[in-house]
């Protein structure tokens, strides 16, 4: 199976002593973020998880841990982004990210590791030409430790509208005119561009990848090995990603980015930060009376009969 870490929140920047405890535990704790009585039990025990997938925007905090991660297929996401404090606020200097994602990709290999250029949001500020300078800048800087790069254009979602109010839609014309070029910058130095969400198949002309940005295929690719998928119904309609068990919780990432939609509002972090115990099988918190149970039912999906090798 395949465990998720990023999708609610930024483990491997904020919550490494929580996480290495979990690893050398041997099991997680995960509370249904719409039902929080009900709790699920994971191992982690890569005689059953075969993956895990990261996303990060900081993944320095973990590389002094990843032999406990050396056991484990693995997949990055690193996001790197040319974004101030004013958007980002807890977020390093992309030149000290790309230093620790090359350091990264050194690890796990650069089919493991990928890069993540979203949300591009467009202002006076941040235009065209400004993120045309800045991709290529970062470009040229991971090139050779990363065969792809993710893009993804400001979607407005509830969260977003609220704590960034002042944000914009990006037009149409101006994501055919900037992921255009992103798509040629980045064939130059040996990436292919994989668009997320809506929007995708106007940037397939230019020679983007449309077919999702993890899905199946760059599991396996990561991996090594293939793997026999279970079913899966899709969580968005815009999405063809293949997502799963997650153990983070939402309303707990500190980098505060204004346009996360994985965070309610600041304050909310603030309370969950103070609940965090890095001793507790919860990432927020520890077990509670009327608390409902159940282990995952956990099996590795491994072909024993294939390798892509």
């Amino acid at each position: 199976m395949i465990l998720h870490t990023g999708m609610r929140t930024d483990i491997p920047a904020f919550y490494v002593p929580w996480f290495v405890n979990r690893l050398r535990a041997g099991e997680v704790c995960v509370r249904n973020p719409y039902d929080p009585a009900q709790v699920t039990r994971y191992r982690l025990d890569p005689a059953v998880v075969d993956l895990i997938a990261f996303c990060t925007k900081n993944p320095a905090p973990m590389l002094p841990h990843m032999d406990l991660l050396a056991p484990y297929g693995q997949f990055w996401y690193v996001t790197i982004t040319p974004y101030g404090r004013e958007i980002e606020p807890h977020v390093p200097a992309w030149q000290d990210v790309a230093r620790a994602f090359r350091q990264l990709s050194d690890i796990v290999g650069v089919c493991a590791v990928g890069w993540r250029y979203d949300p591009i949001l467009i202002d006076e500020c941040h235009t065209i030409d400004f993120h045309k300078r800045m991709f290529a800048a970062m470009a040229e800087e991971l090139s050779g430790a990363t065969e792809m790069v993710v893009i993804s254009f400001l979607m407005r979602y509830a969260k977003t509208r609220r704590n960034f109010p002042e944000s914009r839609e990006v037009t149409h014309a101006e994501c055919m005119e900037l992921g255009a070029y992103i798509v040629e910058t980045a064939r130059a130095y040996g990436m292919i561009v994989y668009p997320c969400g809506g929007g995708r198949a106007g940037l397939a002309q230019f020679g983007a990848d449309v077919g999702g940005c993890m899905t199946p295929r760059i599991y396996e690719q990561a991996l090594g090995r293939r793997l026999n998928f279970p079913h899966y119904v899709r969580q968005r309609k815009e999405c063809d990603c293949y997502l799963g068990a997650d153990i983070g919780a939402y309303d707990s990432c500190p980098h505060l980015c204004r346009y996360c939609y994985a965070n309610t509002h600041f304050t909310r972090v603030q309370r969950n930060r103070r609940r965090h115990d890095p001793a507790s099988p919860f990432l927020i918190g520890h077990a509670e009376m009327g608390d409902r149970v159940h282990d995952a039912v956990q099996v590795s999906w491994l072909d024993v009969q294939e390798s892509l090798f």
